[in-house]
């Protein structure tokens, strides 16, 4: 069982969620500062479902069954930082990443980046609103030798549960074998939010 969940776990680092992925130098369109307040205005509270704890079972095309947790939390600033653990049926960790979402209110877009031990900062993916859903395109295992990319789509969204879906293609985006993986969450704990870390102080 472990052999397996760890192999799992080695195929979870090509995965933790719109073209295109690089997000190196590029012209930031001309925006007014109103218009920027008003994306950050509109869009802040994208991923505000997210926040808190939350179980989850899923299953994808190389692992039927596998159950995890999934946490959330808001950063003083507005930043999402998150981190989703797979576990095995007696609690113990086969898999874990941790994931950092910004808005880039000059592109209006999330921009995010997975964070796994070890890894650096490459495997990073952009987000948008669409209706009453969230899609995410991004790239993992950026340095594997075997990159893959993933649409993921976070729908039925409620109060105490979500639902998660992600596309996977291994030739950039040429084909794509759908709905690779598949999650649903439950939530167990309420949001939450920290506050500064340095906070600011008379001298």
């Amino acid at each position: 069982m472990r052999r397996t969940m760890m192999s799992l776990g080695a195929a979870l680092a090509m995965l933790s969620t719109a073209m295109p992925i690089d997000l190196g130098a590029q012209d930031a369109p001309k925006r007014t500062a109103e218009q920027i307040k008003a994306s950050l205005d509109a869009h802040k509270g994208d991923f505000d479902y997210l926040l808190g704890d939350w179980e989850f079972t899923a299953s994808s095309k190389e692992y039927p069954e596998f159950r995890g947790y999934w946490s959330a939390t808001r950063l003083d600033e507005g930043q999402i930082l998150d981190e989703f653990r797979i576990v095995g049926d007696s609690g113990e960790t086969y898999y874990v990443t941790t994931t950092v979402r910004n808005y880039n209110a000059l592109l209006d877009r999330w921009e995010l980046v997975g964070i796994d031990a070890g890894s650096g900062l490459r495997d990073i993916g952009t987000a948008r609103r669409v209706g009453q859903e969230m899609h995410i395109e991004q790239r993992f295992g950026y340095l594997s030798g075997a990159p893959s990319t993933w649409r993921i789509r976070y729908y039925n969204i409620g109060p105490n549960s979500f639902s998660w879906s992600a596309d996977r293609s291994t030739d950039n985006g040429k084909t794509w074998v759908a709905n690779y993986q598949k999650i649903e969450a439950r939530r167990i704990g309420p949001a939450r939010a920290m506050g500064q870390l340095a906070p600011a102080r008379k001298r």
